[in-house]
């Protein structure tokens, strides 16, 4: 994946564990939450796989 898709999968997935564990924990369902969770989570991970491509490029280029 490119920089550009890692970060807008994670913010993807970001919104969509974030919704997950609100839902969750509105009907008192701990395994939505844990699930909502895992998913922001993973999130979180592509969007720095998304900016650490980025700052590797730059610095390629810079060479």
């Amino acid at each position: 994946m490119g920089s550009i898709s890692d970060k807008v999968s994670g913010a993807a997935n970001q919104a969509a564990g974030n919704v997950k564990q609100a839902v969750g924990k509105m009907t008192d369902n701990d395994r939505l939450q844990a699930e909502g969770k895992a998913q922001e989570v993973k999130g979180e991970v592509q969007q720095a796989s998304g900016k650490a491509k980025d700052t590797v490029k730059g610095a390629v280029d810079r060479l």
